[in-house]
């Protein structure tokens, strides 16, 4: 229970850095007692949009009717106030609705000169924020090694205060305004009109999580496995196809579940089912380019499962990593809706799109306790040379996640879900993935983490939509990081 009660108290540390969220927090939350959490009445849950309970025969039932072709794209590297921050959409956790907030330019002076979130005006970012655990530490809680226990206990909470000191401390030559614009910056609409698009016309989440304070690879392997291995960083086990753990991809192949890895990195490294020493020996065929996405989604070849891979890191990329495009990402979001949507899977597919981390950009929210994902622990040098050690037991950044499909409603804003092995409010994060595609094609859960994760398969209605737009607005090109 502690890992979930906490969730409710863990947003309550937001009161010491902003009191412009003072007047939502118990709508939202409402008490934070065992009895308010495991309420089915309590206001963090939304009422279901079809009146089913997630994870409910009925519920599993309609998704199995109605999904047969899943495609999961992951992003790279944006937190949900990056992206979504300045859309004005009733419901949206977010700056624009709740007001801007600050952090302390050095975290040691809380009462000194403090800067905002702000609105961005250029398209990538030079200097790639900290992402690291320890920097996440330091972004979190404004410290490279706070205590676990304390954490664990809720003594200490998250504020969210040190993303400008830690961008400063990284990029000693740069102002700390220009490190609050690129940390705090958030995005217009007129900048983001794609993703616009998707909140306006699909269901987004309020509250999803990454499923580590980490890096890129460690995220990727949760989400695919339910657990890093105890990877915190992006080690050459990644590269060398060295990890030794189940993923989806070997658990779909044995269960006869078709999938296609399509691979958009170019080369530059290998795509994520081939972090994985089964896929390597076992099925390199099922990695195609990701060119083929685009004739089999048009053509109506589509395997159940498309995981797509897109390219990254820097210019002329298009995963939205700090150091390329955001609109070059918004491209490749286009590029992919459109070709589901002029396809003949369009009416049985359910396209998931989410980011792996949050890439050490700011948001307000902070982020929760969850069950360990299993008994390995990671231990990192912090760049003041603190030693931690971190046990798998907290969720990463608050990133954008949607799911598009004719049967979601739309224009729908989800808040939280449910721990299924509970009943408790529990945030969404990676694994939720996991736990969704369990339910649809009958797998076992893969970790503890997913057992506890909660699934979406009541947001999929009954309903055809016809409505669905043809095509999503395309992006415009906007300055750079000057």
């Amino acid at each position: 229970m502690k890992a979930n009660t906490t969730v409710a108290q863990a947003f309550l540390g937001l009161l010491a850095s902003s009191t412009a969220l003072v007047d939502n927090i118990t709508s939202l939350f409402g008490n934070s007692s065992s009895e308010a959490v495991e309420s089915p009445t309590d206001p963090t849950i939304n009422p279901p949009p079809f009146g089913y309970a997630a994870g409910s025969p009925a519920s599993v039932a309609n998704l199995k009717d109605k999904i047969k072709h899943v495609v999961w794209i992951i992003l790279e590297n944006r937190s949900f106030d990056n992206i979504l921050g300045g859309v004005n959409r009733t419901g949206l956790d977010n700056p624009f609705n709740n007001g801007d907030v600050c952090n302390p330019v050095d975290v040691t002076k809380p009462n000194g000169t403090t800067l905002c979130t702000r609105l961005k005006d250029y398209d990538s970012v030079a200097n790639d924020p900290d992402h690291s655990i320890t920097g996440n530490n330091f972004e979190f809680y404004g410290t490279y090694a706070p205590s676990n226990a304390d954490i664990q206990s809720g003594k200490i909470t998250a504020t969210n205060q040190g993303f400008v000191n830690k961008q400063t401390l990284s990029y000693p030559t740069i102002t700390s305004d220009l490190a609050a614009a690129q940390v705090l910056g958030y995005y217009s609409e007129a900048e983001v009109p794609t993703m616009v698009d998707l909140v306006d016309e699909f269901t987004t989440f309020n509250y999803w999580f990454s499923c580590i304070p980490g890096p890129t690879n460690p995220n990727r392997a949760c989400a695919l496995s339910g657990t890093s291995d105890g990877h915190g960083f992006n080690d050459l086990s990644f590269e060398t196809s060295t990890l030794d753990i189940n993923s989806i991809f070997e658990t779909a192949s044995a269960n006869d579940i078709s999938w296609f890895n399509y691979d958009g990195t170019n080369g530059a490294f290998p795509p994520d089912s081939l972090f994985y020493i089964w896929t390597a020996l076992n099925a390199r065929s099922n990695v195609v380019p990701i060119e083929n996405f685009f004739q089999d989604a048009y053509l109506g070849l589509l395997p159940q499962l498309s995981y797509l891979n897109p390219s990254c890191c820097g210019a002329n990329t298009n995963s939205m990593h700090p150091d390329g495009n955001v609109s070059y990402g918004q491209v490749f979001v286009k590029q992919i809706y459109d070709a589901v949507r002029q396809g003949p899977h369009w009416e049985d597919t359910l396209l998931i799109l989410t980011y792996d981390e949050a890439g050490g950009f700011h948001d307000h929210v902070p982020s929760p306790l969850a069950v360990k994902t299993d008994n390995h622990s990671y231990t990192e040098i912090a760049d003041d040379g603190a030693i931690y050690t971190f046990n798998f037991d907290r969720l990463g950044g608050r990133m954008p996640t949607w799911l598009i499909s004719p049967y979601v409603q739309k224009g729908y804003i989800e808040n939280m879900g449910t721990n299924p092995a509970t009943s408790a409010v529990e945030a969404y994060s990676a694994t939720s993935i996991l736990k969704t595609l369990g339910l649809l094609w009958d797998l076992e859960d893969f970790t503890p983490r997913v057992s506890n994760s909660p699934s979406f398969d009541h947001l999929i209605g009954t309903t055809l939509r016809t409505d669905a737009p043809a095509y999503l607005t395309p992006p415009v090109p906007f300055p750079f990081d000057p």
